[in-house]
């Protein structure tokens, strides 16, 4: 049995990825490209080759080693809504630390060039990112998030009078920045359908986007323009969250719904697109996201309802890296 025979053993789509084979006293020793692979799918290939000669007759021992030219390109995942003040940003905050508690190596960016507040939302605020070449090094958040901001650059409560050719180039420096293992990148969009939103479809073409809105029909317009802009990307949209739905009255408990209630699975339903989940209207989120204490990395309810949406974000990407 000489080496080339081995290799032939190996089906098309594994072969190619074999950098080196030798063959020396029963034992083989592979070096594979694991290039683009995740961690999950460099181990599966691992194995494949493992279990593949290790049947082979005359070899007692297969030994591997998994390289790459470089870390995997993230998994980019947009959230975005064609209206602003619907809580995007929140939700956004939320979902990547929900994602990062169940194990994933998340990183988020904040494109909302205009209004960043993901450094209020994760308690970055005033810390500057490095530069690693030529590549912005993320910020690291204590919630096991690294993040990059406009408004870890700018000095706060500065106005931006930036065009939108300037304004799609700051994006592009912080999701082109250096990463490192991280898998999956939220990506938070400012609201609207304009420059930003279609540069980022065009140059950086996410996976998935989660659109965003609340239940009256004013914002489910918008919300539905927004997905539009996706479809024509083409950009899957993994689902619609409901947002501000439902008030608990701190006093009587009575639940009311001061803007509706439903309207946004009525829209996903009507649309053929997934209804991730519904977020309340509660006091405590709001004091909570303003003192950068996202609630999704303690033990509540509103923690359970944004879990209850990364799991479903979560099953998603794992269909699609399958």
């Amino acid at each position: 049995m000489d080496e080339s025979t081995l290799k032939d053993r190996l089906p098309r789509t594994i072969a190619t990825r074999v950098r080196s084979l030798k063959l020396r006293d029963g034992t083989v020793t592979v070096i594979l490209d694991g290039t683009g692979l995740a961690p999950g799918g460099r181990g599966d290939l691992e194995n494949a080759v493992k279990d593949l000669l290790g049947e082979v007759e005359g070899v007692t021992e297969v030994r591997i080693a998994v390289m790459s030219d470089k870390p995997a390109a993230p998994v980019i995942v947009a959230v975005g809504s064609g209206k602003g003040g619907v809580g995007k940003s929140t939700l956004t905050a939320n979902l990547a630390v929900a994602l990062a508690r169940m194990g994933r190596k998340v990183g988020l960016v904040d494109a909302d060039i205009y209004g960043p507040s993901q450094p209020t939302l994760l308690d970055t605020e005033g810390v500057r990112p490095e530069a690693r070449g030529e590549k912005l090094v993320p910020v690291e958040s204590r919630f096991g998030v690294p993040m990059l901001s406009m408004g870890h650059l700018v000095e706060p409560g500065k106005a931006l009078a930036w065009r939108g050719p300037m304004a799609s180039g700051a994006l592009g420096q912080l999701i082109e920045a250096d990463w490192g293992d991280v898998e999956v990148l939220l990506l938070d969009l400012p609201p609207g359908t304009g420059d930003v939103q279609i540069t980022m479809l065009q140059k950086h073409r996410p996976a998935g986007a989660v659109i965003v809105s609340t239940p009256q029909d004013l914002a489910l317009i918008d919300a539905q323009r927004a997905a539009e802009l996706f479809a024509k990307g083409p950009v899957p949209v993994i689902g619609l969250v409901e947002n501000m739905a439902g008030y608990a009255c701190p006093h009587c408990g009575e639940v009311s719904d001061p803007f509706g209630r439903g309207g946004v699975e009525t829209a996903a339903a009507a649309a053929g697109l997934p209804f991730l989940g519904r977020i309340p209207l509660t006091l405590a989120l709001r004091e909570a996201s303003d003192a950068g204490e996202p609630p999704a990395a303690g033990e509540s309810e509103v923690a359970d309802t944004f879990t209850a949406i990364a799991a479903k974000v979560s099953a998603w990407l794992d269909e699609r890296s399958a």
